[in-house]
């Protein structure tokens, strides 16, 4: 009797441990960052499967100090995207099976941009703008539902709106398939279809200060999925009640702890997979890793795309696009010199501007690195082409260029 007694105690005992290992688990992965950690690696890889190779030493991918410290992150993505080397090599094939899907970040220049994409561009076959719709037909040539640009005014928000790398990465191949309403899968070789990610960044001050007096005359982009893992987070805390924020004032706007607005660019980069997705977003616990992992993600990710520019570098960004696709604008980039953003920077106090900063610092670390990234890649084109001085006249003067290319010819 005594034996079962004793037997008994130790099976309670056994399962008293584990349902407390289970809690105290539980506890500590509550805002999921064991996830990320298990998916944590040094691996030179970065975070989406690109078919390009990395041993080619002229055609930098990353600034080589960022690489060498802050290495790799695993994730599981497995859409074939194509990074600027390849794209620069092969060039991007209209009729066959690229596709450029465009990460429309709020208040980078994203939507005059997508606009270029669709009225601009010199093509045999332009894409089809019909009046009064707000969405054109990029169909390829000899197609009648093939689409060859993935973006708001093509497509729509077929991913979302403002669909970030996570959302898009997940859902941009079905989001075709259901769009040109075919039923086909994409399992031989040569129907997979190619990605050509790109984007466009901005300072984060004035990027931030934007969308601050964007929302402050009525927008929420509530309507947004926010995406991840296989989930949809429709439960994120507003920063606002009723059915907007229109209104708010700079400090309110800024001392909301999970407003996205902080740090947005890094955030819509990422992978957000690797750091527990929406889960325990914006807390402190473990805050540090989390913008550790996001930022190294958003770096990689960056660096891994087919084309990036920057709002404050519209001549080179320009250039680098032309060069890269192998494709002309009809209609140069417009540097903008005086926004609502720097008028509402000269209304700040010194306190006020420094807070932004402090809620953007990761956004300000990644808009270096893509500094020195784009000048990477502008140096390399430049040296690269053979009519660069033409080339960059016609950026940068068109009309002047028009003349002196018409006298050439005479």
């Amino acid at each position: 009797m005594k034996l079962w007694v004793k037997m008994i105690r130790f099976i309670g005992g056994l399962c008293l441990v584990t349902i407390l290992g289970i809690a105290y688990i539980t506890y500590r992965c509550h805002n999921s960052l064991c996830l990320a950690s298990e998916r944590f690696s040094l691996s030179p890889k970065y975070s989406i499967s690109s078919s390009s190779s990395s041993s080619r030493s002229e055609i930098p991918s990353s600034p080589t100090s960022t690489v060498k410290l802050m290495g790799g992150l695993a994730s599981t993505v497995n859409i074939e995207s194509v990074a600027f080397e390849e794209a620069y090599d092969m060039g991007f094939d209209i009729t066959n099976r690229d596709v450029i899907v465009f990460l429309h970040i709020q208040k980078t220049g994203g939507t005059t941009f997508g606009r270029h994409l669709v009225r601009d561009l010199n093509l045999e076959n332009p894409c089809n703008c019909p009046r009064k719709r707000k969405r054109c037909d990029c169909f390829r040539p000899n197609t009648i539902n093939e689409q060859w640009l993935f973006s708001r005014y093509s497509t729509g928000w077929k991913c979302g709106l403002h669909a970030d790398w996570t959302e898009l990465t997940d859902c941009v191949e079905g989001a075709l398939d259901e769009y040109e309403g075919s039923s086909r899968k994409r399992s031989l070789i040569d129907t997979y279809l190619r990605y050509f990610f790109i984007t466009v960044l901005r300072d984060p001050i004035h990027r931030y200060l934007s969308e601050f007096r964007h929302v402050q005359r009525g927008a929420t982009w509530k309507s947004a999925r926010h995406w991840c893992g296989g989930q949809e987070f429709t439960s994120l805390p507003h920063c606002y009640k009723g059915s907007n924020w229109t209104g708010v004032e700079l400090d309110e706007f800024m001392n909301c702890s999970y407003n996205l607005a902080h740090n947005r660019q890094t955030r819509m980069l990422a992978d957000l997979t690797l750091a527990g997705c929406y889960t325990g977003y914006n807390t402190t616990a473990d805050q540090l890793q989390r913008d550790r992992i996001l930022l190294q993600s958003a770096k990689q990710n960056l660096a891994s795309m087919a084309y990036f520019g920057l709002t404050e570098e519209q001549a080179v960004s320009q250039y680098i696009f032309e060069r890269t696709f192998q494709l002309d604008f009809a209609n140069p980039f417009d540097q903008a010199n005086a926004t609502l953003s720097a008028q509402a920077i000269a209304e700040l106090t010194s306190v006020q501007i420094e807070r932004v900063r402090q809620l953007n610092s990761l956004d300000k670390e990644l808009l270096e690195f893509a500094r020195q990234l784009l000048q990477q890649r502008f140096r390399l084109l430049k040296r690269r082409d053979p009519h660069f001085r033409r080339n960059w006249l016609r950026v940068i003067h068109p009309h002047k260029s028009e003349r002196s290319d018409g006298n050439s010819l005479v």
